[in-house]
């Protein structure tokens, strides 16, 4: 894998499960870096900011910056201010997640009555993050009818459930099915798996997609998805994985490996693969 000069990475069950730094992981990251490759971690992960994220990994042993991490938050933000320019958005979310947000125009629920006719109360983008205690009836069928009355539906992914270390936990993509089945609508999808999120990594690292590889444990979402638009996709076996995912699976990923600490060997030629 000679022509690879980038990695884009995803966090959450590939470095670390519940912020803990899986085996060999930080010693896997330092030497990509010692090899002069380009870094970019990627996440869904909707609970944090960049910079809270950044300094959680340091703590943990990760030599990042904030400007390594491309969050799903972020790419929202970037999404709204190209196709939804001053929509006024209430944002469905566990988690402050509001610097990341910039310049988005968040509403308070609590200044708009869903149950209202004139469509002027009514928020204009309908934002779904990640999903957490937040995520009762009372908030979703607010979210639905805000939708009913004519709000479009932006979510910041699609993730069924992620790992911790109490097991794997629900996620909000179980709940965006019902509001778009309920609504009669089909949610803009800005993180993972959308491939302008994976472009929007390449153009910060400055390669093409021939030259990068994804790291990630969520098989549709991390690594089909990313070989969709050309990127070399590594699917590891931490975190999410589930070998009936992997068999039931809508594709082939280009490349398994056992965990993070594999990928250096991988990219020298010398894991299995």
């Amino acid at each position: 894998m000679e022509s690879v000069r980038a990695v884009l990475i995803d966090i959450d069950g590939v470095l670390t499960v519940s912020w803990e730094p899986l085996p060999g992981a930080v010693e896997a990251l330092r030497e990509l870096r010692g090899a002069g490759l380009g870094v970019a971690l990627v996440t869904n992960t909707t609970s944090r900011t960049r910079a809270s994220i950044a300094g959680t990994l340091r703590e943990a042993g990760f030599e990042v910056a904030a400007e390594d991490i491309l969050t799903a938050p972020v790419a929202t933000a970037a999404y709204l201010a190209e196709h939804h320019p001053g929509a006024r958005c209430a944002l469905l979310n566990s988690g402050d997640i509001g610097e990341d947000l910039e310049g988005v125009e968040l509403v308070d629920p609590a200044d708009v009555d869903s149950d209202s006719v004139p469509g002027d109360s009514v928020p204009d983008v309908v934002i779904v993050g990640g999903a957490g205690p937040e995520f009762g009836y009372a908030a979703l069928n607010r979210a639905f009818g805000y939708l009913q009355r004519g709000a479009r539906l932006v979510a910041v992914h699609r993730n069924l459930y992620w790992r911790t270390d109490a097991g794997l936990q629900l996620d909000s993509g179980a709940f965006l099915a019902g509001l778009e089945q309920a609504a009669r609508t089909e949610a803009e999808v800005t993180g993972k798996p959308s491939a302008a999120f994976f472009e929007a990594a390449l153009a910060r690292l400055g390669v093409d997609a021939g030259e990068a590889v994804m790291v990630g444990d969520d098989i549709e979402s991390d690594v089909l998805a990313a070989q969709h638009v050309g990127i070399t996709g590594v699917l590891v076996k931490t975190g999410k994985y589930l070998p009936e995912t992997h068999r039931d699976a809508s594709g082939t990923p280009d490349h398994v490996i056992e965990s993070f600490a594999d990928l250096p060997g991988l990219l020298r030629g010398s894991a299995e693969q």
